[in-house]
């Protein structure tokens, strides 16, 4: 192991530490560019890389039955899949009905909208405008020479849309057959990753690596949970209270919900809309609330410790930093890899935090704490006797 020979003094401890970390910055660095530069394309990499990282411990479960690591693969996605249909099977008919009641349910929420929201708030339609088919009609015929252009650019719009449908299609048929591959050769790219690491780095890296697979282990594994929970609850819970579009609202909350508050925030306004538009009883919406009071109740003390509990160690104001900050560096895929980054990182930096701590560079200049004598026992009459 390299020898530092300017340890005692903070400028040689800084050299040694540029000097033995500058290749390993400018790896970092290139692979961060590598990224920003490849973000378009990597989604169905990153999918599969997750969803090989989450069957990893089932498939080593599997080769313990003494299967092979290629049957443990198949017999994984297997299940899986149909797991997938089953679900798609109970689902679809349900969001297909509901789908159908929204459009059927339009037209009594424009009257709703004119009559009631409108007045409440102030806002009067020009004379002769009515937002009914009859209104709607007039007002295209009356702009139809400025709905040609409108019509063109929405062709044109939807061209550059029906590109994308095909691109992501080919994405999400990409996703099971990297995660195929990915699980199959899962350790063996582990182990040629251990052995490009310089030997004096293992045990430290060997230790970080650890926490991290602890921390994201429980994280995602919990968090998945978290988030089907509380999708059934809400579902299950506001459908109970008439609300016709509860499954919708249900799977929307449970898809945002890894993002603090947001999901019961947008959840909640989309409830006491379509609640209020259908029964159009303001009084309807007070187990709306409730719903969600005891939705946020159950999330905070009962799933999130249970399941997840405190081993991201991450503030809720970073969680949502790190969502946008992924986000605005790579689009969707910075948004799938925020979370488990920032979990990664923050375990980086707690190993970081006690290196620097009792670093030379640190510990430069500080003044040296004098020695408090220990306090002495008040003076007794009594003998002492050594043993407590």
């Amino acid at each position: 192991m390299s020898q530092n020979p300017d340890s005692g003094t903070a400028e040689g401890y800084v050299r040694f530490q540029l000097r033995e970390h500058w290749p390993w910055l400018l790896v970092g660095a290139g692979l961060l560019l590598l990224m920003v530069m490849l973000s378009p394309i990597l989604m169905p990499f990153v999918v599969g890389a997750g969803l090989a990282y989450i069957g990893d411990p089932i498939v080593d479960r599997l080769q313990r039955l003494r299967l092979s690591r290629t049957a443990a693969v198949c017999v994984v996605f297997t299940v899986l899949t149909l797991v997938g249909l089953l679900a798609l099977l109970l689902l679809a008919p349900m969001i297909y009905h509901q789908f159908l009641a929204l459009l059927r349910n339009i037209p009594d929420w424009l009257v709703w909208i004119q009559n009631q929201a409108l007045p409440r708030l102030g806002v009067a339609l020009p004379a002769g405008v009515q937002l009914d088919a009859e209104g709607l009609k007039a007002i295209i015929t009356e702009h139809w020479s400025e709905a040609g252009g409108f019509a063109q650019a929405a062709w044109e719009r939807v061209s550059q849309s029906g590109k994308l449908l095909v691109i992501t299609i080919a994405n999400l048929l990409l996703i099971p057959v990297v995660s195929f591959y990915l699980l199959r050769d899962w350790d063996d790219l582990i182990a040629w990753i251990r052995g490009v690491i310089p030997p004096r780095y293992l045990p430290r890296l060997g230790q970080m690596a650890g926490e991290a697979d602890d921390v994201l282990g429980a994280f995602i594994r919990g968090q998945l949970l978290v988030m089907a929970a509380q999708a059934v609850f809400y579902a299950i819970a506001l459908r109970l209270v008439g609300l016709e579009l509860a499954l919708v609202v249900g799977i929307i909350i449970g898809l945002i919900s890894f993002i603090p508050y947001l999901g019961s925030i947008v959840g909640l306004l989309i409830a006491v809309i379509a609640m209020l538009v259908q029964t159009q009883d303001p009084s309807s919406l007070i187990w709306v609330v409730v719903i969600f009071g005891v939705g946020q109740f159950l999330e905070g003390n009962v799933l999130t410790p249970w399941l997840v509990g405190d081993r991201i160690g991450l503030h809720p104001v970073t969680v949502i930093f790190a969502v946008m900050a992924g986000g605005q560096l790579f689009g969707f895929v910075g948004v799938l890899l925020a979370l488990p980054v920032a979990a990664v990182l923050a375990v980086m930096m707690r190993h970081t935090k006690q290196q620097w701590l009792t670093s030379p560079l640190y510990r430069a200049g500080a003044p040296q704490q004098p020695l408090v004598p220990p306090a002495q026992p008040p003076a007794s009459d009594e003998p002492t006797s050594p043993l407590p």
